[in-house]
């Protein structure tokens, strides 16, 4: 049953990917904003702690641990991006980095190159669900996605979420918008997986269009806060919301402290045993007695909306 379950994955993704191309010939982007009014931007810092680590560290490809993430800009939206790999496949001899890392990858390509519309995020994660299935080198391996665009032409967010990575959108200090967990059951998010022939029926895969979809409209100042669930277990709205209130301006300088803040502190927060978490309540609710946070990798991607120009 589970071999039909990743077949089935493969063949939706490949459907998404065809319907999205034959979209983009028959819609072609729009040129810009028919306002004189300068668009809505994302300013957004990146942190992270990998769950061996001891401080915030930022590497080259954008990934903590077994996390991964993306920042990309177009002419049309800025989009973000986080992965979380399933540690599990270590026990096969796999890095669970590797497929989150190709997948984050992929996916800020693809915006690079503007194949992807903002308001069809699901169609751009099951593109690149595509490519990472059809590598010549197989990215054996299993992650959890939430992408979040700024659609420019309308001041809108639009969001496709799978598994319990998420996002929240915080306004004049409260959350306005957020998004939900996705768990077949307690502890087990929804995720893409790609297996190797031998373990194929045996991992747990799901289609990218499981991915919940979401729009919203934003304002100048809104703040964006997305996150693997290594933060969302350890850190509770009102800490978020907290943390964020410390901003003293909103500039990049002051994103990337408070990002390295919030990240430092669900990293400190996920190894205290006597800590009433996120986590531990919500395997309470589910008839588990946990105690303390969750030792995770931790990823935080932090934006702002704001009216920039972008450079010639």
């Amino acid at each position: 049953m589970m071999q039909s379950v990743v077949v089935y994955g493969r063949l939706v993704a490949r459907a998404l990917f065809a319907g999205m191309n034959n979209e983009f010939q028959q819609f072609p982007f729009k040129n810009g904003s028919s306002s004189n009014a300068r668009p809505l931007r994302l300013v957004t810092a990146s942190s992270g702690i990998g769950k061996t680590q001891s401080q915030a560290k930022l590497t080259k490809k954008l990934s903590f641990g077994d996390d991964a993430c993306f920042i990309a800009r177009h002419k049309l939206a800025d989009v973000i991006g986080v992965a979380d790999g399933v540690g599990g496949w270590r026990t096969y001899g796999v890095d669970p980095s590797v497929f989150p890392n190709c997948l984050m990858e992929t996916c800020g390509r693809l915006v690079n190159e503007g194949r992807f519309q903002p308001n069809h995020l699901i169609e751009m994660l099951a593109a690149s669900y595509q490519e990472v299935l059809e590598n010549k080198m197989p990215q054996i391996g299993s992650c959890t996605a939430c992408v979040v665009a700024l659609h420019c032409d309308e001041n809108t967010i639009y969001t496709a979420n799978l598994g319990d990575s998420g996002f929240v959108v915080i306004r004049r200090g409260e959350v306005i918008h957020r998004s939900e967990e996705q768990q077949h059951y307690f502890n087990t998010p929804f995720q893409l997986s790609v297996a190797p022939t031998v373990l194929e029926g045996m991992v747990l895969s799901d289609s990218p269009e499981s991915a919940q979809s979401t729009s919203f409209g934003v304002k100048e100042g809104d703040l964006i806060l997305v996150g693997t669930d290594g933060l969302f277990d350890n850190m509770s709205e009102e800490m978020l919301l907290y943390n964020v209130a410390q901003l003293k301006d909103h500039k990049l300088e002051s994103l990337q402290r408070i990002a390295n803040t919030i990240a430092q502190e669900a990293h400190k927060l996920a190894f205290d045993p006597e800590y009433l978490s996120p986590f531990s309540l919500n395997a309470a609710a589910n008839g588990f007695n946990i105690k303390g946070g969750k030792p995770d990798d931790v990823t935080v991607l932090l934006s702002r909306v704001t009216h920039v120009e972008l450079p010639t």
